[in-house]
């Protein structure tokens, strides 16, 4: 018999909640992943010494293996009675000091500023899931209200989420009115949970760490991190951070895609940002083979890399040209990877090496996990181009001019439309080098936005 509600309204319930507990047995139930998935990011952000208060404990092991290496003032709650008469008989003798009391999370018996860290794995997530126009999320904004209230200063919210829009918006929000830092860590593995009776998905897990401080800081202090230790990338309004969060969702899901295969029609594409800067750094274009195809049994996986400067190539950008490229390489799946201007690459060896890591999470399902995957060029070199204008037309929007290194080693200066970056406007042969990368030939007048034409 399925335990999952029937409305997402059940997710608040507390009839629910007793059902639940009352099927489940003693079999503990992991939201989200165990301990072992997530001690990383916990043991960075909540110390042993700390006083915590473990928000909707359910029956999950994970507040018993924190006190077992460490974490012994814990304080757990949550509305079953069931689930607390469970957990209190079960860790009475072994685990004296592990505290079980049946308390509804948004009016606590609690002191005011009594924890250090409070720790949420999944009780945000169902508490907001209420439904009802404008009280929607109420329930979950009284919780969040108890927990800022019962949080010392420098106390920490740790919640342990699928980070589900409506809910990430719900939280940050809310803690960037009081004046609190928010980071948000995504980690690897998948959302959902192993459980047989439940369901599972694609998306990643998120831990989100809520900061209160005794000041406000002048501005929202907003972070993404990928991974347990990623460095943080700082975000400034809320819906930044949030469309960051979406990016990291879309990109689990494409893998999980991925891991069954592509439509050979139509090749999915990503992009991967230059962390500091946070812009493209590349595109990458992922193609399978068509069912039927004669593939070589060793070829599995392979990386093309684009020379910069030839993405415009019909041979690069157009997916009939990678097509052709796929073929002729007689891969199971070719991945065709293209850099992008204003980034920097030293070499093809870097290029690789930067890549390697990355490019695995896109492997074809089924490869041997000691397979070799060939990187895969033209010309030996990762090309060369040299943006030497840029500015915003009224017409065409942000325009680029750069001189290039054609596939016949001369150098030719184009007009670019970034927002047909795929697409050379126009192309000038220049003349002989003067110098390392430079041209002889350079136009010095551009056309402003009182001469330039329309593109038909």
């Amino acid at each position: 018999m399925s335990l999952l509600p029937r409305t997402a309204e059940e997710f608040s319930s507390a009839e629910y909640w007793e059902r639940f507990f009352r099927r489940r047995g003693d079999r503990a139930f992991e939201w989200y992943g165990g301990y072992t998935d997530l001690c990383g990011v916990l043991h960075k952000y909540i110390k042993p010494r700390d006083e915590v208060l473990v928000v909707g404990c359910g029956n999950s092991e994970l507040s018993e293996q924190l006190y077992d290496v460490g974490y012994q003032r814990l304080t757990n709650i949550d509305i079953s009675e069931t689930a607390i008469a469970a957990m209190s008989q079960r860790n009475a003798a072994r685990r004296p000091g592990l505290t079980f009391l049946r308390v509804d999370a948004t009016q606590t018996p609690f002191e005011s500023q009594q924890f250090r860290a409070a720790l949420d794995k999944g009780t945000l997530d169902a508490m907001a899931s209420e439904e009802g126009g404008a009280a929607e999320g109420g329930l979950a904004k009284r919780m969040l209200v108890e927990v800022g209230r019962v949080l010392g200063v420098g106390g920490r919210y740790v919640c342990v989420s699928l980070a589900q829009e409506h809910v990430l918006k719900l939280a940050v929000e809310h803690f960037v009115g009081e004046g609190w830092a928010v980071r948000v860590h995504c980690l690897d593995g998948q959302g959902g949970t192993s459980d047989p009776e439940s369901s599972s998905c694609a998306l990643p897990v998120f831990v989100l760490v809520c900061t209160k401080f005794r000041q406000p800081p002048p501005a929202p202090l907003l972070e993404l991190c990928q991974g347990e230790d990623g460095a943080a990338q700082r975000h400034t309004t809320v819906p930044a951070l949030l469309g960051a969060v979406r990016e990291c969702q879309a990109y689990a899901l494409l893998r999980s895609r991925l891991r069954t295969g592509t439509d050979p029609a139509h090749s999915p594409a990503l992009q991967l940002l230059h962390p500091p800067s946070g812009r493209p750094r590349y595109t990458l274009h992922v193609l399978d083979s068509p069912p039927g195809t004669k593939v070589p049994r060793a070829n599995h996986f392979a990386i093309f890399i684009v020379p910069q400067g030839r993405e415009t190539d019909w041979l690069y950008g157009s997916a009939e040209g990678r097509g052709q490229l796929a073929r002729s390489a007689a891969f199971r799946r070719l991945v065709v990877v293209a850099m992008h201007r204003d980034q920097h690459y030293q070499d093809m060896q870097a290029v690789q090496s930067e890549l390697s890591s990355m490019v695995m999470e896109l492997a074809p399902p089924g490869m041997p996990t000691n397979q070799q995957v060939p990187f895969l060029s033209v010309g030996g070199d990762v090309g060369w181009r040299e943006v030497v204008h840029r500015g915003v037309s009224t017409f065409s929007g942000e325009f680029a001019v750069e001189d290039v290194r054609g596939e016949d080693g001369q150098l030719y200066r184009r007009l670019i439309f970034l927002d047909s970056a795929g697409v050379v406007q126009s192309e000038s042969r220049l003349g002989q080098p003067s110098g390392k990368g430079g041209s002889g030939a350079r136009a010095e007048a551009f056309p402003s936005d009182e001469t330039e034409k329309p593109r038909s």
